[in-house]
C-alpha cells in the first residue's frame, strides 16, 4: 500500500471565535488525530496536502511530522462545505503497521458481460462496499469484481469475490454483491439514478454546522471536532 508522508501543525485556538475560519482562509484544514490508546490530538494540515491524499485513494496510509513525532494515520473521514465543497475537517485514525484492523473497502466492478449487450440484461451493483480485516499494509485501496462470465439471473454474493493476499472476507459471505437480471415485457425501466455505476454518499452529518456556523456535508466516513 502507498504511503504519504506530510507535515502537520498543533492546533492552537480552539473554542475562540473565528478561529476555524481563520485556519480555513489561509488553506489549512483543522483535523483531529484519534485512536491508538492515546489522546486526541487537535492539528490542522495544509488544503494541498489533504487533497494530496484523497487524490491517492481511500485507504492510503498517512505519516503525520508533527512537533512532537510521526503518527502513522489512515482518514476515517472528510467533511466537506455544503457549498464551496472544499474540505473543511477531516478526521485520522492512528493505526499500527503490525496489528490488523477491519476496514471498509470498495467494490469495482471490472470487464463486460456479454448478455448485457446481448439480451438487454441490466447489472444490480447490490454492495458496492465490503469489510475486511489485514495488516494496514496489506489493505487495498479498491477490490475488483470481474463481471465478464456472469449470465443472466446470475449473481456474485461477497464469499466468491477473489482478494488480496493476505486480505480476509469479514462481511457475510453470503451477501450478494452483484447480479445480472433481464426486465420483463411489463416490468418498467428503473429510474437513472441506480445506475450501475453511481456511488452513494456514506453521510450521518449532512448539513450539519461546525463551531464557527458553516453548513457542512460528509464526504465518507465520522467528523470529530
Amino acid at each position: 500500500m502507498e504511503e504519504m508522508n506530510i507535515k502537520a501543525a498543533l492546533r492552537t485556538g480552539e473554542g475562540v471565535k473565528g478561529a476555524l475560519s481563520k485556519i480555513r482562509a489561509e488553506k489549512n484544514v483543522p483535523a483531529v488525530i484519534y485512536g491508538g490508546h492515546k489522546e486526541p490530538v487537535s492539528i490542522t494540515v495544509s488544503l494541498k496536502d489533504l487533497e494530496r491524499i484523497i487524490k491517492a485513494g481511500k485507504n492510503t496510509i498517512v505519516e503525520l511530522e508533527l512537533p512532537s513525532g510521526k503518527e502513522q494515520v489512515l482518514v476515517k473521514e472528510v467533511q466537506y462545505h455544503v457549498v464551496s465543497d472544499l474540505p473543511i475537517h477531516v478526521d485520522f485514525q492512528r493505526v499500527s503497521l503490525k496489528d490488523k484492523m477491519n476496514v471498509v473497502v470498495p467494490v469495482k466492478l471490472v470487464g463486460e458481460c456479454a448478455d448485457v449487450k446481448t439480451y438487454g440484461a441490466m447489472i444490480e451493483h447490490i454492495m458496492r462496499e465490503i469489510e475486511v480485516r489485514a495488516l494496514v499494509s496489506k489493505i487495498p485501496h479498491e477490490i475488483e469484481v470481474d463481471i465478464a462470465p456472469m449470465t443472466i439471473n446470475t449473481g456474485i454474493v461477497a464469499g466468491a469475490i477473489k482478494l488480496p493476499e493476505g486480505v480476509e472476507l469479514v462481511t457475510d459471505p453470503q451477501a450478494p454483491v452483484v447480479h445480472l437480471t433481464i426486465l420483463k415485457d411489463d416490468e418498467p425501466a428503473p429510474a437513472p439514478a441506480a445506475a450501475a455505476d453511481a456511488q452513494p454518499e456514506s453521510s450521518s452529518t449532512k448539513g450539519k454546522k461546525d463551531a464557527d456556523g458553516n453548513l457542512t456535508k460528509n464526504a465518507a466516513e465520522p467528523a470529530k471536532k
